[in-house]
């Protein structure tokens, strides 16, 4: 297995070479499934994790997270970037205190904060630049290179206006973040606006009818999937068990895939 070091260098790295997929797993045997098909980062879903303890997102608090985290730094060797929200906490010190501790407790190599607030607004712009840059800080504080990403949330909170999105995040560069993402881009020509305005990387959320070489053509650097990955498998049991439950079909299951082909390797438990 890496050391945290070791995995934090890769996970930088990443983000100085060719724009690349870094999926969201939300638990630990898709983590290792991700793994195993190649892919060389993982970052945490909120809504997928959430899921999986049968709740919505926004509902799992930080002592979770932190475990959640862990298992997946412990049955993999990848580099992982933590959803922390909103830092659980809308004082500057909570998302700094968050960050620290999914770093040292739990071997996170990275994570993102939202400007959004649990209770329903957006933090103001001054507010939110506060508290990327104590997150900022705090990250750029430990012993290695901890990747922070600052989110504006203007586009999937009900004010998709581009310019203030953009100066948000603009102002979170400014403020130390090391990536800048703004979920709910829908179009190319957002997606370019975006990264022409702002000198780090950028991360886009990618959606159905969205393609990788248009994101890359429009100048983003990292692709996640949100809770995409979940619901696809979501979607599947349920279209299973319907057609158990109306029909009484069962074509709809599968055997086992190749798990011990899968779960080889650096996660394997001792024999």
């Amino acid at each position: 297995m890496r050391s945290q070091v070791e995995r934090a260098a890769a996970f930088r790295a990443l983000h100085e070479g060719s724009p690349f997929v870094v999926p969201n797993p939300w638990d630990v045997g898709s983590a290792r499934v991700l793994e195993a098909m190649g892919f060389q980062a993982l970052a945490t879903t909120s809504s997928g994790f959430a899921y999986t303890l049968g709740r919505l997102d926004g509902n799992v608090t930080l002592d979770e997270v932190v475990s959640h985290v862990s298992g997946l730094t412990q049955a993999t060797d990848l580099p992982v970037s933590v959803d922390l929200e909103n830092g659980y906490g809308a004082t500057p010190e909570r998302p700094a205190r968050a960050l620290v501790r999914v770093a040292e407790e739990a071997g996170a190599v990275g994570g993102s904060i939202e400007d959004w607030d649990p209770s329903g607004h957006l933090y103001d712009k001054a507010h939110a630049a506060e508290r990327i840059a104590a997150a900022a800080e705090a990250a750029h504080a430990l012993p290695f290179p901890f990747m922070l990403t600052a989110r504006a949330e203007n586009h999937i909170r009900g004010h998709p206006a581009l310019d203030d999105t953009i100066a948000r995040l603009q102002t979170y560069e400014a403020s130390g973040a090391d990536v800048l993402y703004a979920p709910g881009l829908r179009t190319r020509e957002e997606v370019q606006a975006v990264c022409q305005a702002v000198s780090r990387p950028v991360n886009v959320l990618a959606l159905p009818g969205m393609s990788m070489t248009e994101i890359v053509e429009a100048g983003a650097r990292r692709v996640s999937v949100g809770g995409g990955l979940t619901w696809v498998a979501v979607d599947a049991m349920v279209g299973a068990a319907t057609a158990i439950r109306e029909r009484g079909d069962f074509s709809g299951l599968r055997k086992a895939p190749p798990l011990r082909e899968w779960f080889a390797g650096a996660g394997s438990l001792p024999a």
